[in-house]
């Protein structure tokens, strides 16, 4: 143990400087957070349904909640109910079996409602399309805001679209 923290005394600190485009995406995290809380000045509350996807949009969607994104420390919750939500954050392709929940979710929204429809299975069908058990994009369900597309889209990208919903 001894020689090993010598060793490392010796070698000293060994890491690299954070590359350009961290950097300047960390700085765009910081105008999006800041524009979000002036033109929200309040919470805003999102219900995500997932209507069939693979799971891959709902784990960038977790990963706003982390210490780097910090989501609720901007004032946007997640909740578990339709009816406490302002926002819909909707993932996949609408399958057969969960086109009327979404529907049932959408009409206990309160109004104004916003409907954020995320990846490129929720935007357009995705690589699942229109069939017998699916519906393809949100939009063939309820009405759409914003698209955020991506397979998966990255938390910035999300982040870039709640906003734009917000805007509207």
């Amino acid at each position: 143990m001894i020689p090993m923290l010598k060793r490392i005394l010796r070698t000293g600190i060994v890491t690299e400087p954070l590359p350009e485009a961290v950097e300047a995406e960390k700085r765009e995290l910081a105008r999006l957070h800041d524009e979000i809380l002036r033109i929200l000045g309040r919470a805003l509350t999102i219900r995500q349904v997932d209507a069939g996807s693979c799971n891959g949009c709902e784990l960038e969607i977790h990963a706003l909640n982390n210490p780097y994104y910090n989501l609720e420390g901007y004032g946007i919750k997640f909740v578990a109910s339709p009816r406490h939500a302002d926002m819909l954050l909707v993932t996949g392709p609408v399958t057969k079996n969960m086109e009327n929940a979404l529907k049932v979710a959408y009409d206990c929204t309160p109004d104004p409602k916003l409907v954020v429809a995320v990846g490129d299975c929720g935007c357009t069908g995705g690589i699942f399309g229109e069939s017998y058990a699916s519906c393809g994009a949100v939009e063939n369900a309820i009405p759409v805001d914003v698209r955020v597309p991506g397979c998966p889209p990255a938390p910035a990208a999300l982040l870039r679209g709640i906003l734009a919903a917000v805007r509207r």
